[in-house]
């Protein structure tokens, strides 16, 4: 992704989740930014074009022995 649109996207994201949110460039791809909410990674957003329309894509994980205590 480019710098510009992941920018919009982190602002977008900041805006309807959490202020902490940041979006990190992945090394070796370019259709996809790491999330990070402080320092800890969270999940993957993937940018899908389809037809002329762009669409991004949040991929988040959550493992079973993460939710102990919640």
């Amino acid at each position: 992704m480019e710098r510009e649109e992941t920018l919009r996207l982190e602002a977008y994201l900041k805006e309807k989740l959490n202020p902490g949110i940041r979006l990190v460039a992945r090394d070796k791809t370019d259709d996809s930014v790491e999330v990070y909410l402080g320092a800890e990674f969270i999940a993957v957003i993937y940018k899908d074009v389809d037809e002329g329309e762009t669409s991004y894509q949040f991929q988040m994980t959550v493992l079973s022995e993460d939710l102990t205590g919640a």
